[in-house]
């Protein structure tokens, strides 16, 4: 008999998160005889990518049960997710008598919390960051409004609950760790496991780039043979920081003979030219196109260098960024700043591009973007070191077998 799991995110599956930092994990838990029921939360805009994911469950041996997010009105459209998450869980735990509930993040961790007392199910509490501090730095709660800061409040005390209460926490960062230890109301605080965004190595390598498709996307985009390619991959959203990368950029166009700055993102296109209009940046040296995580390979293997520069905030010490891995599996040196998760740590371990202490002038103009200084397969060697989804899969699968012991057919 094999462990039964489930595996609560409001996260969704058609979302390219949870196609590299969901669907990976569990398919390789599955591998390993887990048998993994999945409730996710789809948004609307992604419903056609369904089937196809739903045929990848299927062929990987997850049973998934996607539900429909509702994003309006703000925390009531929550609040009613939340009651259907606890009433799909209860129903599949009736018929399925699961061991374990595995709850990625805050919001499904009040599922887990529930069937953990109610039902006696080992909890694991994944994280993923200071969801709420996230939500009041990011500007997406206003601490002015008596209902966002009620709401805060509320998920800063299940915070402590969870931490106190799960049976096992997993950590993206040993910072995030650090943080959380270093805490005096937590006197049951189990041992946290620090598993990173992982990325499949596999996937992500450089080898498996075809020449010829690389080529033809180069002409396809508008780069010559001759440009430096400055590269960002993802969307720019809350966190990261499009002004200070683009005055970066303004300052490296000069230090090189020709030079792109190409974004791989679906954000639009006018929002990022706009702006570096503005820093007297020419329109025909951004290039901004969108793609598929399966193409996110071949379209990175453009870039020279690759930036990301996201806001040193205190809960973004428990952050690490999905790209960083995937850059550094296909050998991109980074350039980055400092006070971000364990990002930077890894970068000078693994001697995989430059750490920016300040984001100022000066410092741009001291940076020397030379591909030529780095060893590709160093930097990959740093990517297999920290983010091997193979061992994100051994640590998750160690977890359950700590709490649930060993069960063999």
């Amino acid at each position: 008999m094999n462990h039964k799991v489930l595996y609560l995110s409001y996260d969704g599956m058609t979302d390219s998160l949870g196609q590299s930092q969901v669907l990976p994990y569990l398919f390789g838990l599955a591998d390993k005889g887990i048998c993994v029921h999945l409730v996710s939360f789809e948004k609307k805009e992604f419903s056609k990518d369904i089937p196809r994911i739903k045929e990848l469950c299927a062929e990987n041996g997850i049973l998934w049960y996607p539900q429909q997010y509702t994003k309006k009105p703000p925390l009531i459209s929550t609040v009613k997710d939340i009651r259907r998450m606890k009433k799909v869980a209860l129903n599949l735990h009736k018929a399925v008598d699961f061991d374990l509930v595995h709850c990625r993040s805050y919001i499904p961790a009040i599922i887990g919390r529930f069937l953990q007392r109610k039902k006696n199910l080992k909890l694991v509490f994944d994280m993923r960051g200071f969801w709420a501090d996230e939500r009041i730095e990011g500007g997406i709660w206003d601490v002015k409004s008596p209902v966002f800061k009620t709401a805060y409040q509320f998920f800063k005390r299940k915070e402590i609950e969870f931490f106190n209460e799960a049976d096992a926490v997993v950590s993206l960062t040993n910072n995030g760790k650090k943080e959380i230890e270093s805490w005096d109301n937590i006197p049951k605080l189990p041992k946290i496991e620090v598993i990173p965004c992982c990325v499949d190595l596999d996937h992500f390598r450089s080898e498996k780039v075809d020449k010829n498709a690389l080529e033809e996307k180069r002409i396809q985009l508008g780069i010559s043979k001759d440009d430096f390619v400055l590269g960002y991959v993802g969307s720019i959203g809350t966190w990261y920081m499009l002004p200070e990368m683009l005055d970066y950029y303004a300052v490296l166009r000069h230090q090189k003979q020709k030079s792109k700055f190409l974004f791989i993102s679906r954000e639009p296109k006018e929002n990022i030219v706009n702006l570096a209009k503005e820093k007297g940046i020419p329109e025909d040296e951004i290039i901004v196109t969108g793609t598929t995580h399966n193409e996110v390979p071949l379209h990175v293997s453009l870039f020279d260098f690759s930036i990301f520069f996201i806001r040193p905030t205190f809960s973004k010490r428990a952050s690490s960024p999905t790209k960083q891995g995937e850059l550094m599996a296909l050998g991109i040196p980074i350039i980055c700043n400092a006070g971000v998760g364990d990002t930077d740590m890894i970068i000078k371990d693994a001697n995989a591009g430059i750490v920016l202490e300040k984001l100022d002038s000066e410092s741009y103009q001291a940076c020397n973007l030379d591909p030529s200084d780095y060893n590709v397969a160093e930097i990959r060697a740093g990517a297999e070191k920290w983010y091997s989804l193979k061992n994100g899969v051994e640590k998750y699968f160690g977890i359950y077998e700590s709490l649930l012991g060993s069960k063999k057919d």
